[in-house]
């Protein structure tokens, strides 16, 4: 009974660190989302809406994989996890650079560093838990897409 309760105490701490860096994130930001309106858009641009559905949903995906990295018994699990924390950092950043310092080229290539990352996490976690590495693709498939629309409104804007 010990150890489920321990087990569920680390995937809740596991969802909620990233749920609060993106709370965080977009707390600093909040102000300036309006832009998202305001700028020239491409193409499959989706509504505002969407985006803190989507965060919140690759948020406990990330908790729950970091979660499962964090109960293995791997040796190297020290290592993947601090990849994925920096991964949060650069994540964290983002919104602020895009949203409050409208640096579009410079948001857009501090996005690639974090698909870097979040790649990286992935290759680290696939050889501790096959998994928690599926479990994070959607967040690297939407740091794609992510990408093609911070790029468009770059050279749109």
């Amino acid at each position: 009974m010990i150890f489920l309760k321990e087990k569920l105490k680390t995937y809740i701490i596991s969802i909620v660190i990233p749920l609060i860096v993106g709370g965080l994130s977009a707390m600093f930001t909040f102000s300036n989302m309006n832009i998202y309106d305001e700028i020239n858009k491409p193409f499959l641009s989706p509504p505002g809406v969407v985006f803190p559905i989507v965060w919140t949903i690759l948020y406990i995906l990330m908790g729950i994989s970091s979660a499962m990295i964090k109960l293995s018994d791997s040796e190297n699990k020290s290592d993947a996890l601090i990849i994925y924390r920096f991964s949060l950092l650069i994540n964290f950043f983002w919104s602020i650079i895009f949203f409050n310092m409208r640096a579009y080229n410079f948001a857009f290539v501090w996005l690639i560093a974090l698909w870097l990352f979040v790649l990286y996490t992935i290759i680290k976690y696939s050889k501790i838990n096959k998994t928690a590495a599926i479990l994070q693709i959607p967040y690297l498939l939407w740091l794609t897409f992510a990408g093609y629309l911070n790029l468009m409104i770059s050279i749109l804007n």
